[in-house]
């Protein structure tokens, strides 16, 4: 039996989104079944002692991810916009809501459409995904119930995204996007194949 790959997404990784556009369609020419985990990268960071991005700490570091990713959108046909480098508030966003709306959604069966939207708004047109009415309107247009923000804040709803993050570190997770199956991690976009191989030869 082919085993599943988890795909571990952060909503404020750029990578995240790169995969999130098409771990899809790799997934089914491979016959691999992708389980949408949405987690926070903040406390992982935090445990090492940072209070943001590493793409924000090493300016280098950063620049090189800004042009990586202008090159993978390009050759992989998406759209991509690089948030105004004099808006601190610009990268990385701040995506608890948009998490725990994920989860909710993806329960549902609307969760993938929205957050492949959110990403696509984030990265590609330059909205404020971290606003609650901008989040709420991708919701509805993938198909969620009107109630959407007051489900998603729900103490049983939080607890979850932390029990996804608690499992996440656990798991050894450090970057977004990571791939887990069996026992095996994968972390980062350029990884996404090698983690479904490892998935439909099992």
């Amino acid at each position: 039996m082919i085993q599943p790959v988890h795909f571990w997404f952060e909503f404020a990784s750029t990578y995240s989104y790169l995969s999130a556009m098409r771990i899809e369609a790799e997934a089914r020419a491979r016959g691999v079944r992708v389980i949408w985990r949405p987690f926070l990268l903040g406390p992982i960071f935090a445990a090492q002692g940072w209070n943001t991005s590493p793409f924000n700490i090493y300016p280098a570091k950063g620049e090189n991810m800004w042009r990586d990713i202008e090159r993978r959108t390009e050759k992989y046909g998406l759209d991509f916009k690089r948030p105004a480098a004099d808006d601190p508030r610009a990268f990385p966003q701040h995506s608890v809501l948009a998490a725990r709306m994920a989860l909710i959604g993806l329960d549902a069966g609307w969760g993938r459409d929205f957050c492949k939207s959110v990403y696509v708004a984030q990265f590609a047109g330059g909205k404020d995904t971290s606003d609650a009415d901008v989040l709420a309107a991708l919701a509805a247009a993938a198909g969620a119930p009107d109630d959407i923000t007051a489900l998603a804040v729900s103490a049983a709803n939080k607890a979850r995204l932390r029990a996804n993050v608690e499992e996440a570190m656990a798991l050894g997770l450090y970057g977004a996007p990571s791939f887990t199956t069996g026992d095996e991690l994968f972390w980062g976009d350029d990884r996404l194949e090698d983690a479904l191989d490892w998935a439909a030869r099992s």
